[in-house]
């Protein structure tokens, strides 16, 4: 996703990602791309810091509440300053303007090949009341151990590191069960329905959910 009042910026970035097999969403407004942000989940973003509605600094804070995903901010500004503050409110690089789109898709897949690159880190997801640690097989929630089967608990960190991304059964399967488990998506229904009886619906901003005729999201407002 790129986030910049320039159209033409935005345009010429679009361009040279697509030509590169990347696929592009575009917004102009800080605001706008919070929600866009919600509905699309992005694998990256790259954000501009002078913004209408919302600046670049805000939209990264509230990206940050949702998801860990790479963010590279661009600005014209040089100082060191802005580019602390980036990087301290969670962006992954920093770019400044002019820049060569050839450098920004290099670093672009600089940054997504880093955060792929998980096998060392703590495998832990983290919202309000919930935290998913796949390393040790621990959930906790409201602060104290919640006791998951374990491919319970695989689906839950699944959809849990994926926030507002919709996956369809199959998808599911695949990701949890694994290529060669042979049973139907009735399973998938089935451990959604478990793992909803383990939380409190409406409790906190977030919630295993229903998208009719698709599958099924780990939604947080």
């Amino acid at each position: 996703m790129v986030v910049d009042d320039d159209v033409n910026i935005c345009e010429l970035i679009r361009m040279y990602l697509e030509k590169d097999g990347f696929q592009v969403s575009l917004c102009h407004d800080g605001k706008k791309a919070v929600e866009m942000f919600k509905d699309k989940a992005p694998d990256l973003v790259v954000l501009d810091i002078m913004l209408p509605g919302m600046d670049g600094w805000q939209v990264c804070r509230e990206i940050r509440k949702l998801s860990s995903i790479p963010i590279i901010m661009l600005s014209a500004k040089d100082e060191t300053f802005n580019k602390v503050l980036g990087l301290e409110l969670g962006a992954d690089d920093y770019m400044v303007k002019p820049f060569d789109c050839k450098e920004l898709i290099a670093r672009i897949r600089a940054v997504l090949r880093r955060y792929e690159r998980h096998d060392d880190a703590p495998m832990q997801v983290v919202f309000p009341g919930l935290v998913i640690n796949k390393s040790n097989y621990t959930v906790k929630y409201n602060g104290k151990d919640l006791e998951l089967p374990p491919k319970e608990l695989e689906l839950l960190y699944f959809l849990a590191s994926n926030p507002n991304k919709v996956f369809t059964r199959e998808q599911i399967l695949e990701n949890v069960w694994g290529f060669d488990f042979y049973g139907d998506t009735r399973t998938v229904d089935v451990h959604i329905k478990r793992l909803r009886e383990k939380f409190e619906p409406g409790e906190y901003k977030w919630q295993i959910k229903t998208v009719w005729g698709v599958g099924y999201k780990f939604e947080v407002k």
